[in-house]
């Protein structure tokens, strides 16, 4: 068998074999077309005499047929329904012009009625028979090749797509031996003569029963808390995981191999998509001219990212870093070569600098998104803190005004909320500029404030992630500290629809869902590294760092939230304060910084910003809040 199939391998190949074979079989299918009408018994000899002469005329017909209606432009290796529908339009109409030469030359009176329908049946089975023999005859030995044997989660059509994809790989990486699927009508079928054999309760079993080595998750459009429980029944196996992207991200048509990647940590704390008025969103920001702040950033690179595909007439990247800057220019001038893209090498804590970007570009929407960010480095380095984050907060918000902007976005975070260290305070404060010149200026001046994104620059995943490949420890504060975290593309999105719904003034709080305990998101990253926690890596408790928290809060007591009709986004009403006062105090601010007097800066924000209870105070900059045992 192996040694026919190398044969067939070598000639069917070439197209002039494929043809040759085809001709081949119309005298044959002519002949069982007389032989069966005349009831599998002898032919009469005039009936043999008048079929052959027939073939004078059937062969040229067919063969015209063929090579109108495209028999060669398929592949046998790959023959499908595209082919056998080819072959289809080929046999009839070539049976049909035989029956008009045929008449033209004898009036049909010697051949019986039944032999062109019984001709035309034969030559379809006998074209598209050998073809597909030829593909079954080639894939049959796939799951004997020595690829590893994959488990496929999900029988639905990514799940059938991607199985025949593995199925058609040259190399054999891999093969699929069991598919598992929830769907109880679709359990203990076959798909391309793969078994559904369960559910993904079953998959335990499956891996057991079959000695399965690799697991393939093709569920585009699952939710995460179903992605969650599929790891967490898949991560006691100790196996690779795979998983297809979501719809989001991927068409149906793409669905390949290739598209396979490791389960993301977003995978598991990631939300279901959020629902936007994409219309109102574009109608906003298209053929605007944009300038991003902090634009080569984490949360400054996916906002540029996601404008693009809105269509903006310009957009300026405002960045500090030169590095930054080179890579987010050379990847949307790539990706979006219809937007005109504009680096703008500058720092926010120059006023001049910005003055000059915006008097030569006049932005009509601005998106600060520029920040130190790292909570112990800034309690280390108070004035370069607030230099970046007030003062540069302060001079682009002025801008803004300045030059008359439609509308300034101030990007903030949940450490402005009862701030615990300078980063938290400074960010605080940009707040409070923000509100104050929105009391007089025709810009609207939004504020959004939100947690953690996923995977952020200076976060504590791309440390987790260091952290377990150099083989641990893997370093939490403590093991009751939780945090807030979104994926830095829903992050994105609704920036962009709070800045359209934004009226002037409001500061806006993004919905974060549920608070993640730092403890279990490092048992999860431990595991989708294919390690087990406490065993293969170990997890330290260090004690809280300077100015840190244990828990993070998105808004004040007295800012009572308030709904804004859209899902995830809420309206904080925002205390009132009072203004001469605010403007004395960020006068001072601004001088302190100027004058490098770190001291009078401190004396200037802690008393009124920082917690004023000493014993928290004393626990927190200590390090000595209690660990709790038994963790």
């Amino acid at each position: 068998m192996q040694k026919l199939q190398l044969i067939l391998q070598k000639y069917i190949k070439h197209q002039w074999t494929a043809a040759l074979h085809d001709i081949l079989v119309i005298p044959i299918a002519w002949s069982l077309a007389y032989w069966v009408r005349y009831n599998f018994d002898v032919v009469p000899t005039g009936m043999i005499e008048q079929g052959i002469q027939s073939l004078l005329y059937i062969i040229p017909a067919q063969i015209i047929s063929y090579w109108y209606f495209g028999l060669y432009r398929g592949v046998w290796r790959f023959a499908s329904i595209p082919d056998f529908i080819r072959i289809l339009k080929a046999t009839c109409v070539g049976v049909s012009l035989s029956i008009i030469l045929l008449y033209a030359v004898s009036n049909l009176a010697t051949i019986p009625r039944t032999i062109p329908i019984l001709y035309g049946l034969f030559l379809i089975f006998m074209l598209s028979g050998s073809r597909f023999a030829y593909r079954w005859l080639r894939d049959r030995d796939i799951y004997r090749s020595a690829g590893k044997r994959v488990l496929i989660v999900g029988a639905g059509r990514a799940g059938e797509i991607l199985a025949r994809e593995i199925r058609q790989d040259c190399n054999h990486v891999h093969y699929p031996v069991a598919f598992v699927d929830d769907d109880k009508n679709k359990q203990n079928r076959e798909i391309h003569g793969v078994r559904v054999v369960g559910g993904v309760a079953d998959i335990i079993g499956a891996i057991q029963k079959y000695s399965i080595q690799a697991i393939f998750i093709a569920l585009p459009s699952a939710n995460n808390k179903q992605i969650q429980a599929i790891f967490d029944v898949c991560q006691g196996t100790q196996l690779p995981v795979r998983i297809l992207p979501k719809f989001d991200d991927i068409t149906l048509d793409k669905v390949g191999v290739e598209l396979l990647r490791e389960v993301s940590i977003d995978d598991l704390l990631g939300r279901d998509p959020v629902s936007l008025n994409w219309d109102s969103i574009s109608k906003s920001l298209s053929n605007k001219t944009i300038l991003v702040s902090g634009g080569g950033g984490s949360i400054g690179s996916e906002l540029c990212r996601q404008l693009c595909q809105l269509s903006p007439q310009n957009l300026i990247i405002f960045e500090q870093s030169e590095f930054n800057l080179y890579e987010i220019e050379r990847e949307l001038k790539a990706q979006c070569k219809a937007v005109t893209v504009i680096p703008y090498l500058g720092d926010v804590a120059i006023s001049q600098s910005l003055d000059e970007c915006f008097s030569k570009y006049k932005p009509d929407i601005v998106f600060h998104a520029a920040a130190y960010k790292h909570v112990p480095m800034l309690e280390a380095n108070i004035r370069e803190g607030f230099n970046n984050n007030v003062v540069g907060s302060n001079n682009i918000i002025k801008m803004a005004d300045k030059h008359l902007c439609e509308t300034f976005v101030l990007v903030s975070t949940d450490k402005a909320v009862n701030p615990t260290n300078y980063m938290g305070a400074s960010k605080r404060i940009s707040e409070q500029c923000c509100q104050l010149m929105s009391q007089s200026s025709k810009t609207k001046f939004v504020t959004i404030r939100f947690g953690n994104v996923l995977g952020s620059a200076g976060s504590v995943i791309p440390l987790f992630k260091e952290q377990i490949s150099n083989g641990g420890p893997v370093t939490v504060t403590h093991p009751e500290i939780v945090r807030y975290f979104m994926t830095i593309k829903e992050a994105c999105q609704l920036i962009m629809q709070s800045a359209v719904i934004g009226k002037g003034g409001e500061i806006f709080v993004l919905d974060m869902g549920k608070p993640v305990l730092i403890k279990n998101l490092a048992e999860k990253m431990i595991r989708l590294s294919g390690k087990i926690p406490y065993d293969d890596i170990n997890i330290e408790y260090t004690g809280l760092r300077p100015g840190e928290k244990l828990y993070e809060e998105l808004f004040y007591d007295e800012e009572k939230l308030k709904s804004t009709g859209f899902d995830k986004i809420q309206l904080a009403n925002s205390a009132s304060m009072d203004l001469k006062h605010f403007q004395n105090l960020l006068s001072n601010i601004i001088s302190a910084c100027e004058n490098y007097q770190e001291q009078e800066l401190i004396e200037l924000v802690k008393p009124r910003y920082l917690s004023q209870n000493d014993a928290d105070l004393a626990l927190i900059n200590n390090n000595i809040i209690p660990i709790k045992q038994n963790y």
